[in-house]
């Protein structure tokens, strides 16, 4: 997505903040465009708190004086503002690109609504053809994703593993302190069935099939935004 669709979609998200509002700020770089508009809003008056999903993006709210906390303070959140890696037809998500998706689920589940920014090449079918992110202990790790490959089996989902690599050619390693794991599964018929799967391995901290969280969806394109619902 262009930066000027970004920016597009950031303010068109904060048309749905409120004075006064608890909010979980995620991470990317469609995230940013929105934090870049809500700084704006701060500056112009603006009060709202927010618990950010990433340290990269709680670095740029401070930059911009955005207030923060954390869940430990407010543990229950008025509205997530996020990006996603793909968006289905029921707004299931795969998210985890950016490697903060533990951290953005638990953001995402302690809101009452979250809301979805993205272009619309995020729009897909099914999901799957974006590789899916599972966030893995780095102990055990072979046994591990033996264990993946088995529940996803029991989905009727396969495909190539791939432990995530950062820019240095070493293993990547989250906020909080695990690695990543890229599953090339491709079609996936039934996110929930695969979601409640792999959260029964032992060692899978979490994944990034986001189901039953997201409420609408900002979505731009070459000619506009459009709001998107489940259907």
């Amino acid at each position: 997505m262009s930066d000027d669709l970004k920016a597009q979609v950031g303010e068109a998200a904060l048309e749905y903040v409120r004075d006064g509002m608890k909010l979980g700020i995620g991470t990317g770089s469609t995230a940013e465009a929105f934090i870049r508009a809500l700084g704006k809003a701060v500056a112009n008056g603006l009060s709202v708190v927010g618990v950010p999903t990433s340290i990269r993006t709680a670095e740029l709210c401070k930059s911009l004086n955005i207030a923060l906390t954390t869940l430990e303070e407010t543990p229950h959140l008025d509205l997530a503002i996020d990006g996603a890696d793909e968006i289905d037809p029921q707004l299931n998500l795969i998210k985890g690109g950016g490697g903060a998706l533990l951290r953005e689920k638990i953001v995402a589940a302690a809101a009452d609504d979250m809301l979805v920014i993205a272009d619309d090449s995020k729009l897909v079918d099914t999901l799957g053809a974006f590789d899916l992110p599972i966030e893995v202990n780095e102990f055990g790790l072979a046994s591990t994703m033996s264990k993946i490959e088995q529940s996803a089996a029991s989905c009727n989902v396969s495909g190539a593993l791939k432990v995530r690599e950062g820019s240095d050619g070493q293993p990547f390693v989250t906020d909080g302190g695990h690695l990543i794991v890229d599953a090339s599964f491709g079609r996936i018929a039934d996110p929930e069935g695969l979601a409640s799967a792999l959260v029964t391995v032992p060692g899978v901290v979490e994944h990034g099939l986001f189901t039953g969280l997201a409420s609408s969806a900002i979505v731009a394109a070459s000619d506009g935004i459009r709001i998107v619902t489940a259907k």
